[in-house]
């Protein structure tokens, strides 16, 4: 059993009032980039920041970071459009930052990178993958891709106040760039993802077609992106039972998360943290709720017992944090970390995701 998780940016992110994926948005290009360090080694190394929220809800990487120490699990970052250098070892399947949906075809790179990331499915030798995400601003563009596939399902917020208004009116903007209609895309999942998403949701999709061909059991851990995830994987055909394993935090701010899950033949579980102490009572409040993996990290917690010691773990690991790195955006990355990462990372697949590859299915 392998833990990946799928890191990449999106300028969608940088919309006012969009994410709370960052202390300032000028923070927010640091976060997968972090989180993918602290998932990996308990702390920021090479980013100069640690993801928090503007009042101070941690990142859910801390989540994930502790069960990964209380389990054991190993973890495999692909980088999905990362625009800030990480030192967490990555597998690069050729997606490149994406640009903001208000402007026409902001991730030219997603044919290829789905085509990439399906071929790294099919030729992962595990019995079973959780598939998690960091990539701020994804909400928003998860209701795009919806939306490009003809499907009307709504999105949360990593807001206590989710921003549909906004979101809404930043999708009909992405739509009218594009010169697209709501459901031009469907069952032409690389096309929804090329002219109205952000470069994780088809790496994660071209990852869950191959791994479910590959006869991997897949579990996407994570809230409605995943969910959208899930929606292109079904567009393009994929058969197989699919899990979606996400936080009670999520689940009750979607109440439309059951039947969305149906929808698209989706097994739904949810692990409530019961996270009580401070910061982590932030999740409660309604900030975060899901990410880096969170939901499939406490379901494994759940799994092999471990849940009860989730807090205190987790607790442990902000210990270890540096908060006001987050808030000036300075810090001291030492650099470290494999030759990989630094070379920007392994080659998974030997697809050039910049090539002319057809958009669909």
């Amino acid at each position: 059993m392998r833990v990946v998780l799928v890191a990449g940016t999106t300028e969608t992110a940088k919309i006012p009032g969009i994410s709370a994926a960052g202390a300032e948005p000028s923070l927010v290009g640091h976060t997968p980039s972090a989180d993918a360090e602290i998932i990996e080694y308990g702390e920021p190394v090479r980013s100069p920041v640690t993801p928090v929220s503007p009042t101070g809800c941690p990142t859910p990487a801390a989540v994930t970071r502790a069960v990964k120490q209380l389990t054991g699990f190993d973890v495999l970052t692909v980088d999905a459009g990362l625009a800030k250098p990480s030192a967490a070892p990555t597998i690069d399947v050729g997606a490149r930052p994406g640009r903001d949906i208000r402007e026409s075809e902001p991730v030219p790179t997603a044919p290829g990178a789905f085509e990439a990331a399906r071929r790294m499915g099919l030729a992962l030798p595990e019995d079973e993958l959780v598939i998690g995400e960091t990539v701020p601003g994804g909400t928003t563009t998860a209701l795009a891709v919806f939306r490009a596939l003809g499907e009307e399902f709504p999105v949360s917020s990593s807001l206590p106040d989710n921003p549909t208004s906004l979101k809404e009116e930043v999708v009909a903007e992405a739509f009218e760039a594009s010169d697209v209609e709501p459901g031009f895309a469907a069952h032409k999942p690389r096309r929804a993802a090329r002219y109205l998403g952000d470069p994780v949701l088809p790496v994660v999709a071209g990852l869950t077609v191959g791994a479910l061909e590959n006869g991997i059991d897949v579990t996407l851990g994570g809230g409605t992106q995943l969910l959208a995830a899930a929606a292109l994987a079904r567009h393009a055909g994929a058969n197989g039972d699919l899990t979606l394993a996400t936080t009670s935090y999520l689940a009750e701010d979607v109440p439309e998360l059951a039947d969305a899950a149906e929808a698209f033949d989706l097994e739904l579980t949810v692990t409530d943290p019961g996270f009580e102490t401070h910061p982590l009572d932030r999740y409660a409040a309604g900030e975060a709720k899901e990410g880096a993996g969170m939901g499939g990290a406490l379901m494994l917690a759940d799994r092999m017992g471990v849940l009860d010691d989730v807090e205190a773990a987790t607790l442990d690991v902000l210990s270890t944090l540096d908060p006001d790195a987050a808030e000036a955006g300075t810090g001291t990355g030492t650099g470290t970390g494999t030759a990989a990462a630094d070379a920007g990372g392994a080659d998974a697949g030997g697809v050039d995701a910049d090539a002319d590859i057809d958009d669909g299915p």
